[in-house]
């Protein structure tokens, strides 16, 4: 929590202020047991009701005075917390924003999501009681300690004997449960990473019939969950009775003690009632500050996870920069690069070298696990290579900042992500300050132009979250159509035109060399039909190249493309490349 309070150094005025004013509350409540205790010696001893009625009035002035004080120091107090959790919220948001996808693995969304929610508001409430109690319980508990030695010394030494009993019992239960409390949340952590996968695979789980059996899955992630709260819950619950009993014990030791020293007139009967309410107070304090331990056990175990978060730093390492108005004659350049994700006991990709050629198309196959995404994610530094190094453009991309890498590449990845807004506010991602032209013309070329028209509001129209409200095909095309709008000097189609039939594939291609013939394209498929038109063909076989050439130079000579090509189309109708010109009609085909 320390480490997280530099945040507040924009609200140290609130933080000051806040705990002032709930100290000056505090004072004014100090005073009221001694009024009391005047107007029972004074006024009803002697029946002075004008005596009274102006004590009275001074306990009212005393109350109004206080309560001021303490809407102040909730004002002061909420507005530190709110902007000190604003501020963290913030910063763990960017911060998250630039890790790398090995660090985002490791962390795993579902506990990223806890973090920027749950934790950073349990922080936040820990912070405001902090600001309000953390002084004024301590306070009040040795402000009546103290008021009780100028009433009578020998009574006030039962207070010095309870203040430490309960001290004992607040803090061991605090140390007991801080780490059970961290364990809590790590098991949080679990439910909601179960209830993500749930609903983000909603479909496929009635697809397979599978509802009764995830239920009992999270009835049992539930279970633990409430099994660890019931039991950190009655760690905690104890601190109630426990301050309880010994409180009430010291209040009869008290009542006792009085009474033989009012018997004896060594103090009056005032003395011993406001000895009486000095420990009331303690008591309602020292529940106050139990509570209080209870939230602030909490707010440190989310603190320390929060802070967990924003010490992991990213592997990746921006460069500083390179001149992008050169241009090399080859555009992308892997060098003997292997790749191994972080924790895996093996390489995903292994001594990759090839060029590419400015204005060329690459089409990259393989079999399911063979490093095809893994080699594309390389090109804007998804992932750093584990060896070897690549060139964009005749630099090395980790020369480049991340700006300048990733604003001449244009990715649409594997699942078509729309967010939630217009079809233009989803197309303005790839180029914010696109016109209607710009992005009709994106459109056209992913194919996408028709079905837009064809809605009421056309770029306007609404899409909902996810896309719910678009067929698969669509959601594709314009994932496509957003990456086409920046016109990037890199396209990188990882398997994205799967939902999308072999004509309106062929024309996709076509369209996307009629947009720009100097544009390099990487596609990524499974399908012979949607790379056999590339200038040349890279076949991955477990990470490692099993050859690279042409359609025609892999049907001939080499054996992983010929499994590959003849296992979708059957090898008598197959004999003979398909003309290159003529993808659609060859597709449709053999289709």
């Amino acid at each position: 929590m320390g480490k997280l309070l530099h945040y507040l150094k924009a609200y140290v005025k609130e933080s000051i202020l806040g705990p002032l004013f709930k100290l000056l509350e505090a004072s004014f409540e100090l005073l009221v047991p001694l009024v009391m205790a005047r107007i029972i010696d004074e006024g009803i001893r002697n029946q002075d009701l004008p005596f009274i009625l102006k004590m009275g009035a001074i306990i009212i002035g005393l109350g109004l005075i206080g309560l001021v004080c303490s809407i102040t120091a909730q004002y002061f107090a909420a507005k530190a917390a709110v902007g000190f959790a604003t501020a963290l919220r913030m910063d763990l948001f960017k911060h998250i924003q630039d890790l790398s996808y090995t660090e985002m693995d490791t962390l795993g969304t579902s506990t990223l999501i806890t973090r920027m929610t749950s934790d950073v508001n349990q922080v936040q409430s820990g912070l405001n009681l902090v600001l309000r109690l953390f002084l004024r319980s301590p306070f009040i508990v040795f402000g009546a300690m103290v008021m009780a030695f100028t009433i009578d010394v020998k009574a006030a030494f039962i207070f010095v004997v309870t203040i430490p009993l309960l001290s004992i019992v607040v803090f061991g239960v605090m140390i007991i449960s801080i780490p059970l409390y961290r364990k809590v949340q790590n098991r949080l952590d679990a439910v909601l990473l179960h209830t993500r996968e749930n609903l983000a695979g909603a479909r496929v789980i009635r697809a397979f019939n599978k509802e009764r059996a995830e239920k009992n899955h999270f009835e049992d992630a539930n279970d633990h969950l409430v099994r660890g709260q019931i039991f950190v819950g009655k760690i905690s619950a104890l601190m109630n009775p426990l301050t309880y009993v010994i409180i009430n014990i010291a209040m009869v030791v008290l009542i006792w003690t009085g009474a033989w020293q009012v018997e004896g007139g060594i103090i009056t009967q005032g003395a011993v009632v406001a000895l009486v309410n000095y420990m009331s107070q303690i008591l309602v304090e020292l529940v106050k500050l139990a509570n209080l331990i209870i939230n602030i056990t909490k707010s440190l175990a989310c603190a320390r996870r929060i802070q967990s978060v924003l010490e992991t730093e990213t592997t990746l390492t921006e460069g500083h920069g390179v001149r992008t108005d050169s241009e090399a004659e080859d555009m992308v350049v892997f060098d003997d690069v292997s790749f191994a994700y972080a924790n895996a006991s093996e390489e995903s990709l292994s001594h990759l070298s090839f060029r590419v050629k400015r204005g060329q198309t690459v089409g990259i196959i393989g079999g399911t696990g063979s490093g095809k995404t893994s080699l594309v994610n390389l090109i804007p530094r998804f992932y750093d290579a584990t060896s070897g190094s690549i060139y964009i453009n005749g630099q090395d991309i980790r020369e480049y900042t991340f700006n300048q890498l990733r604003d001449h590449i244009g990715i649409v990845p594997q699942k078509a992500v729309l967010f939630k807004g217009t079809v233009a506010d989803n197309l303005r991602w790839g180029y914010k300050d696109a016109d209607q032209t710009r992005m009709e013309a994106a459109l056209e070329a992913a194919q996408a132009l028709d079905f837009v028209r064809e809605k009421e509001e056309g770029l306007n129209t609404v899409i909902l979250q996810g896309g719910s409200n678009l067929s698969g095909g669509q959601r594709q095309r314009l994932t496509i159509a957003r990456a086409l709008v920046r016109r990037p000097e890199i396209l990188i189609l990882d398997d994205s035109a799967s939902a999308l039939d072999y004509a309106t594939d062929a024309r996709l291609r076509k369209a996307i060399k009629r947009l720009d013939e100097r544009m390099t394209v990487f596609i990524v498929s499974q399908r012979a039909a949607s790379i056999w038109h590339a200038d040349q063909i890279i076949v991955l076989d477990d990470g490692e190249v099993a050859g690279i050439g042409t359609h025609e130079e892999l049907l001939a000579g080499c054996e992983v493309y010929q499994e590959i090509y003849y296992s979708q189309f059957p090898k008598e109708s197959g004999e003979h490349a398909p003309s290159m010109g003529n993808g659609v009609k060859g597709g449709v085909a053999h289709a």
